[in-house]
């Protein structure tokens, strides 16, 4: 096939669906537009979302939370250099092509609906819901000059490609045309009958514009002549939005708030049958009274959305158009392919139910083809952010930071087959086995075999037969001195008694002292007062952190290569789908 650049508008077409993107948490399209290089779709959703689309797999990228509410407008700058996105409290953000945001202004109180650069990218230009349009300084952020003379609500703005020239269309059915520089309205345009939901700038030549509303119709401007030359119809509802193509200036896209999507070819008029064919106003005695010229679409794709489409972008090269709505999903458009006429009879031309009659569409196995996508894109926008999670590490009960060694679980007895040492613990022996019963059997619980129940009788007989204790010693085999004698004039209370082990006995019972301190110490935990660094990651260090004695060290994050192994080594990520 050939590019777009090479075939004429009618070629152009996009009348086959290719692929439907939805996010995993599903909110409404408001904004899409492809990248300036064309190979991601960047789409902004009502929840403040950014999600980039790859331009030729149309999979999922990444996503990120670009404002706090609903993005309603972005652009790119005419550089590729800065992207401009403004959202549902009036925040203008700047944008680097790698999305790190470097400048963040309120530049309205209300609801920006529309922004555009100036052709020079010096300066672009906001439509708010104030009723006004404001002229910003890109590079200090400041604002320059307002723009009055709306009634109502702007809805829509532009700035004309190569002029200093802007054009506003509002919710007082009005389409204005002002200077920039003087902030004065050049004209106003009253051809629509109701909200203007778009006007649009044709970026090729430069010598028309077009607007829709919510009168049903599009309509298209002569500059030159200050008139509007052609009254698009065809459509059932409100239009929601426009785009011109491209490449080829007489081919525009208008969608419905139905969810239809026409294309016009404004060089051909394509009358219905019994409707009476329409001149141009060039070609009329007087041009200057003359009717505009009504154009019915080329094509038709009456059932392209399930609700309302908010906007609609083109790909650069022009091959690919992309359209997002409010039912929650981007589509992608392409034209046939030669001899392809099946997509013609699809659901999206006739509708489930007669495309199910006709045996080109089966709502059952469409359900489940809508859920393998759903899922397909679950799995994409999960492996697209797994090294922004960590795996998890299995623990020693606890303890927590110790990793469980592979010792740990090689006779498979889980914790309990544990013989390794604890890092750090040094040459700690294990602790004692449970006093023998005689010759090594362990001691027997009378009544807790079987099903029987306990004998406490048993154990408290048990327990009162068991020998005492041995005494104490230290390292050196010696038994610890006694304790020091009371101070003179303190008397116990009446009926105080010792515990047995703290009886002065002729053998030297003995008070026990504290334990002595670890060698080492716990990992992770500082001694007090100490000097060293007990961080564990590393016993024979004994520099780093002075006087951090108790501070509790941090052992360095894994890296995203070690992530990648680590999911690697769970079965994932071996092979390219």
């Amino acid at each position: 096939m050939l590019p777009p650049s090479a075939v004429s508008g009618a070629d152009c077409v996009p009348a086959k669906h290719l692929h439907a993107s939805l996010n995993k948490i599903k909110h409404p399209i408001n904004v899409v537009r492809w990248t300036p290089e064309g190979r991601r779709l960047l789409t902004a959703s009502s929840s403040g979302e950014f999600t980039l689309w790859n331009g030729m797999g149309f999979n999922f990228e990444t996503i990120m939370q670009a404002h706090d509410s609903a993005i309603r407008a972005a652009s790119y700058s005419h550089s590729d250099d800065w992207l401009l996105s403004a959202d549902q409290d009036g925040i203008v953000k700047y944008w680097q092509p790698n999305f790190n945001n470097v400048k963040v202004i309120q530049a309205h109180n209300d609801p920006i609906r529309d922004l555009a650069f100036a052709p020079t990218d010096s300066k672009f230009v906001t439509a708010s819901d104030d009723s006004t349009l404001k002229i910003f300084d890109f590079a200090g952020g400041v604002e320059e000059s307002t723009l009055t003379g709306h009634g109502w609500d702007v809805k829509s703005v532009d700035w004309h490609p190569t002029k200093g020239l802007l054009v506003s269309g509002s919710k007082d059915h009005l389409v204005k045309l002002w200077d920039p520089r003087t902030g004065r309205c050049l004209t106003t345009l009253h051809g629509h009958k109701n909200t203007i939901s778009k006007t649009v700038f044709e970026k090729t030549r430069g010598q028309v514009l077009a607007s829709c509303a919510r009168d049903q119709t599009a309509r298209i401007f002569e500059l030159r002549m200050m008139r509007d030359i052609c009254l698009l119809r065809g459509h059932e509802k409100e239009i929601s939005t426009l785009a011109w193509h491209p490449i080829h200036v007489n081919l525009l896209t208008t969608g419905g708030a139905d969810g239809s999507l026409f294309h016009y070819l404004l060089d051909e008029p394509n009358p219905p049958p019994g409707t009476p064919y329409t001149l141009a106003p060039w070609f009329s005695p007087d041009p200057a009274t003359a009717p505009a010229q009504v154009i019915h679409p080329a094509h038709c794709v009456r059932y392209a959305h399930d609700f309302a489409i908010w906007s609609l972008d083109w790909h650069p090269i022009g091959h690919i158009l992309a359209s997002g709505s409010n039912d929650r999903v981007t589509r992608f458009w392409t034209r046939a392919r030669p001899g392809d006429v099946d997509c013609f009879r699809d659901r999206y031309h006739l509708g489930e139910a007669a495309a199910e009659a006709q045996g080109t569409w089966d709502r059952r196995g469409g359900r489940r083809h809508q859920r393998e996508q759903e899922e397909l894109e679950v799995e994409d926008e999960a492996e697209g952010l797994v090294d922004q999670k960590m795996p998890p590490r299995q623990q020693l009960p606890g303890l927590p930071g110790l990793p469980v060694p592979p010792s740990a679980f090689a006779d498979g007895a889980g914790f309990g087959g544990l013989q390794s040492l604890i890092p750090g613990m040094g040459a700690v022996p294990p602790p004692p086995p449970p006093p023998n019963s005689g010759g090594g059997a362990l001691l027997s619980l009378p009544g807790l075999g079987g099903a029987n129940p306990p004998d406490f009788t048993k154990l408290a007989a048990m327990m009162g037969s068991l020998p005492p204790p041995p005494p104490l010693t230290g390292s050196s085999g010696q038994a610890f001195p006694p304790p020091p004698p009371l101070p003179a004039g303190f008397s116990l209370p009446p009926g105080f008694q010792f515990p047995d082990f703290l009886q002065q006995k002729q053998g030297g019972g003995n008070i026990p002292p504290p334990p002595p301190p670890v060698v080492g110490g716990i990992p992770g935990l500082g001694v007090a007062g100490g000097d060293g660094d007990n961080s564990g990651h590393n016993n024979n260090n004994t520099e780093g952190t002075q006087g951090a004695g108790g501070v509790r060290k941090r052992a360095p994050l894994p890296s995203q290569q070690e992530s990648l192994k680590e999911a690697q080594r769970g079965g994932n990520f071996k092979s390219a789908r």
